[in-house]
């Protein structure tokens, strides 16, 4: 500990570092920070930052409110796109009580549990997310957001600002040590995706915060708004954030086999774990209202419970595996989408995972449908307050303030006049 507190002070000094961003989540994913200048650098890193808990959404209860913000030094990382000489550094924190010990509401901490929980069964778990997003132009109230291009899958487009700033992104991306596998425009005008590199699902977790903000970041610097939105041009698909997974012993990918597509019967276990399980999970990978404008019909997002190799609606599909390539048979989960907390997200899938390895749950036949996923957010939470795997999962702390929230948002939705019902009602009634 005292050698990675020296590592960074010194970094700090020789890189020119001005301010450290202490970075956390709430509950619902989104981006927390502390700033400290180099004077109190030290202090913060020792000893963490404390704070009213209640001040942040899903946090403490008032009669609870301090907690801790603790950096992980592991993650600390220069932001390159500051301009040299006003150097500004980040480090990841898990939020603790300030006795130390693991604080319920903290999304980060939850999943650390979880993988604890599936490291003493063995396994470690790994994840490769797909994350879709778009570029707006302009977002005008009356129109609605104006893409950036009229491209579709895998255009090459010439240089316009969504391309280059595809390409700044991954360079980016690739000079704070996050790997890319590949990145390309995706199906709807002014629409992309940027595809992370397998790694561990913590990790992951805080590649995934990463890469929202560069993607945010670099698009403000350049005039534009780039959104994670799951659906906002109505006509066409939606964004995704489909996680490719997988479960390892040691230096052995356990789901390799010889099953369907190479898949063990460990693997087929967990597919019909995460099957079983996807409705009530479902309100965590797809927290908002407007999630569920991307889960319907008609476009390739999963409606249905089933599994396949090719069809790409299947809410799990088995990728196809590089000849001699054995080691990178994977699952891929299609429900999540890019708003989701990723903590929160590769918790419940793991968890889903897992309770059919623990349950030998047997997999239905490729493309049998079993079930839909929930079709609105009002139903989704609904499943979510009966599951028990989500009460041992994320602990009631976290489901109950969840649930709260959710159902105040769906309250707000469903009293809310849209031009939808203007087109349509006020001339004729």
């Amino acid at each position: 500990m005292q050698n990675q507190v020296q590592y960074v002070l010194r970094t700090v000094e020789e890189r020119g570092v001005r301010f450290v961003q202490l970075w956390f989540t709430d509950v619902l994913g989104r981006h927390k920070a502390f700033h400290v200048t180099p004077a109190e650098l030290e202090d913060a890193l020792d000893d963490g930052m404390t704070f009213d808990g209640s001040a942040i959404d899903g946090f403490s209860r008032s009669r609870e409110s301090d907690v801790l913000a603790r950096p992980d030094l592991t993650t600390f990382q220069l932001l390159p796109w500051h301009a040299s000489g006003e150097g500004v550094a980040r480090v990841f924190c898990d939020i603790v009580n300030t006795d130390g010990s693991v604080f319920e509401g903290c999304p980060r901490q939850q999943l650390r549990r979880v993988l604890g929980d599936a490291h003493e069964k063995g396994y470690t778990f790994y994840v490769a997310p797909e994350l879709e997003y778009f570029y707006f132009s302009d977002i005008d109230g009356a129109r609605g957001p104006v893409p950036v291009d009229n491209g579709s899958y895998f255009d090459l487009l010439p240089d316009n600002a969504g391309s280059v700033l595809r390409r700044q992104t991954v360079l980016t991306l690739e000079e704070m040590g996050i790997g890319v596998e590949h990145a390309q425009h995706e199906d709807a005008p002014g629409q992309y995706e940027i595809d992370l590199r397998y790694t561990d699902a913590l990790t992951m977790a805080d590649h995934v915060m990463t890469t929202r903000h560069v993607i945010k970041e670099l698009a403000r610097q350049s005039g534009l708004v780039a959104s994670f939105m799951p659906k906002p041009l109505s006509q066409e698909q939606g964004s995704g954030m489909h996680t490719h997974v997988s479960l390892w012993r040691g230096e052995d990918n356990a789901f390799v086999g010889d099953g369907p597509y190479g898949l063990s019967p460990l693997a087929q276990h967990f597919i019909a774990g995460l099957m079983r399980h996807a409705a009530e999970i479902t309100a965590v990978t797809n927290q908002w209202v407007n999630s569920y404008k991307r889960l319907v019909p008609g476009h390739e997002a999963p409606v249905h419970t089933s599994w396949s190799h090719a069809i790409p609606s299947s809410l799990v599909r088995v990728p196809t595996v590089k000849t001699g390539r054995r080691e990178s048979t994977r699952v891929e989960y299609r429900a999540p989408d890019p708003a989701a907390n990723p903590y929160l997200a590769f918790a419940v899938i793991l968890a889903a995972g897992l309770r059919g390895v623990e349950g030998a749950y047997e997999i239905p036949p490729e493309g049998e449908v079993i079930g839909s996923l929930p079709r609105s957010l009002a139903e989704a939470v609904d499943l979510m307050e009966q599951s028990e795997l989500l009460h041992h999962t994320l602990g009631d702390h976290l489901v109950e303030w969840f649930l709260r929230n959710k159902r105040e948002e769906w309250a707000r939705y469903r009293s809310e006049v849209t031009p939808f019902e203007w087109a349509s009602y006020l001339p004729l009634l």
